[in-house]
């Protein structure tokens, strides 16, 4: 499906030379491309290399805080991505909706519940860019630790 969102070849033909088919578009993302050129302005800065090996360190922590908790990943370790860390909840944490809504409602951390066959059976945890930091991955264990205990 075609869509404005982000569609540089349907842009250009909106802003072509006046030989181009212009094209009912709707409103352009405006928002999300200005987001997206200060996130590649921070990349730019960072690096691509110090901004993988980030992630890689925060998710490590996050990975060992887990598990000391009593979480188990859904992927093996070979197979993980750092931005995105699938857990089953450990036994004792009751109904993980729950604790997803008192994380969101107490700490305002949103984590995502798993989808189709794995809808509450997992969580989703998103360490990607800003999320990446240590600061915020200790909040999130904090929180995690408060509510199991």
């Amino acid at each position: 499906m075609q869509s404005w969102f982000l569609d540089l070849n349907l842009v250009m033909q909106y802003w072509g030379d006046g030989h181009s088919k212009r094209t009912y578009h709707h409103t352009a993302p405006v928002n999300a491309l200005y987001a997206m050129h200060e996130a590649l302005l921070m990349l730019r800065e960072e690096t691509l290399e110090n901004s993988w090996e980030r992630h890689a360190r925060q998710h490590q922590r996050l990975k060992i805080g887990l598990e000391a908790l009593g979480f188990r990943f859904l992927v093996d370790e070979p197979y993980r991505l750092p931005q995105l860390n699938s857990v089953f909840l450990p036994e004792y944490a009751g109904e993980e909706s729950h604790l997803r809504k008192r994380l969101l409602n107490e700490f305002s951390l949103e984590v995502g519940g798993g989808l189709g066959d794995l809808t509450g059976k997992i969580w989703r945890i998103g360490l990607m860019g800003h999320t990446a930091q240590p600061d915020k991955v200790d909040f999130l264990l904090e929180a995690l630790s408060e509510l199991l205990h």
